[in-house]
């Protein structure tokens, strides 16, 4: 799609200046962080990878990462402090203007320092494994001499930034529904009628459908659902590293969708039934990966992102009930994932309709309302009901009298021993 023209800032509607407001208000820099510095000087091994996801996965604390990610959302960003990092390098902006991305606010905020714009060189001047030092906005390797620079990312600079950024909402929104139009003309046929959903093993029809992926709170949601999945058995759908998320849970996926390239070795061998999402031309660069493990996989060709196909399959397949974790539900989301394919997200959510509950935020309005001392109280309730129950029997009567006696006995010990 040809990109939108930049509208100037204040351009457009009233609602449109009201909505991005109250979008402006959920991207802003909290209080704490623009008052917290971060450390200008920190050291360690580097590690370099284009794909911010695959990095952190081989992340250990204290080294320094190099990546090449602009707009750094927010769940590589959580995922980079998750691994203890001391710094972080960017081949690129990590703000380009084109929205108020979330991503190097939360590094900020973790204490991370962040050096921005250091270009391209990097991947080529410095190596996997070797010790680097930043300094302000230099890396430096251990001679001291300088292979890389570029910006160290203040609190006030990110401040002005985002600033800029926020002016550009209106249009990343027009270019949104653009997406959306264009998926809708591209995918009718998927998303009215189900034409194109392969043929599986996995048995959904009339069952609830878990569906989980790595994204925003997935943790969180997933504690607060575990009364549900113990109580329904919902068949689990992973995708793609969603799928790790529920064995490191303590499940087990029954069905595994995605191009495969977030998710590890062993939970594509846990014996749930694999779904590649391919292109819409038939390409699956996934299956290469799942045969070379042995395995069988089903192709699922199709536009949009792999929680899309994902849904899609499960109700085009007669799933009762979908519930979602760790997707995408909002505006804001979509524009920190940062990509075009997340409006075909909106559809396919208009698609599913009534079938879909979304986990999120789950955690955070559902809490256990049972004290200690209401325990206490159904114990002593219990007690109190089996000691009536005993005084109607024999047994209850003469254990009675026995414990009647005895008590008897202690006070009159009582009596003797302070007279």
């Amino acid at each position: 799609m040809e990109p939108v023209a930049r509208r100037p800032p204040g351009a457009g509607t009233p609602g449109g200046v009201a909505l991005r407001g109250r979008m402006a208000d959920e991207m802003r820099l909290p209080t704490l962080l623009r008052r917290r510095g971060v450390p200008v000087e920190v050291g360690g091994v580097a590690r370099l990878d284009r794909r911010t996801k695959n990095l952190t996965k081989r992340l250990h604390p204290g080294e320094v990462a190099v990546i090449h990610h602009s707009d750094l959302d927010r769940v590589s960003a959580e995922a980079l402090v998750a691994t203890g990092v001391s710094g972080v390098v960017n081949a690129v902006p990590s703000v380009s203007g084109r929205y108020p991305n979330l991503g190097p606010g939360i590094l900020l905020e973790a204490g991370i320092p962040l050096v921005d714009a250091v270009g391209e060189e990097v991947f080529t001047e410095v190596k996997e494994g070797d010790r680097v030092t930043l300094d302000g906005g230099r890396l430096l390797d251990p001679t001291g001499a300088v292979v890389a620079q570029g910006t160290l990312v203040t609190t006030e600079l990110l401040e002005t930034q985002l600033e800029h950024a926020r002016e550009g909402l209106s249009d990343q929104i027009e270019a949104f529904t653009e997406n959306t139009m264009r998926y809708l003309r591209e995918e009718k046929e998927l998303l009215l009628e189900g034409i194109g959903v392969p043929e599986i093993r996995t048995a959904v029809e009339g069952r609830h459908v878990l569906i989980v992926v790595r994204g925003y709170d997935y943790r969180s949601d997933l504690d607060a659902l575990r009364p549900y999945i113990s109580e329904y058995k919902p068949l689990l759908m992973g995708v793609d590293g969603g799928a790790d998320a529920l064995i490191e849970a303590g499940y087990r996926p029954d069905m595994i969708i995605g191009d495969m390239d977030s998710c590890s070795d062993s939970t594509l061998q846990c014996g749930a039934e694999i779904i590649v999402h391919a292109y819409r031309d038939g390409r699956a660069p996934g299956v290469e990966r799942v045969e070379a493990l042995g395995l069988q996989a089903v192709v699922f060709p199709a536009l949009g992102t792999s929680e899309d196909a994902a849904m899609l399959l499960a109700d085009s397949k007669g799933a009762r009930l979908l519930v979602a974790v760790g997707t995408h539900a909002s505006l804001v989301e979509f524009l920190d994932k940062g990509r075009a394919g997340m409006a075909s997200t909106f559809l396919t959510r208009l698609r599913v309709g009534p079938k879909l509950v979304d986990a999120k935020g789950v955690s955070r309005i559902y809490r256990s309302q049972v004290k200690g001392w209401h325990l206490a109280l159904l114990v002593l309730a219990g007690l109190l009901a089996l000691v009536t129950a005993l005084s109607f029997t024999e047994v209850g009567s003469a254990v009675a009298s026995v414990i009647a006696a005895r008590v008897g006995d202690l006070l009159y010990w009582i009596k003797e021993l302070l007279t």
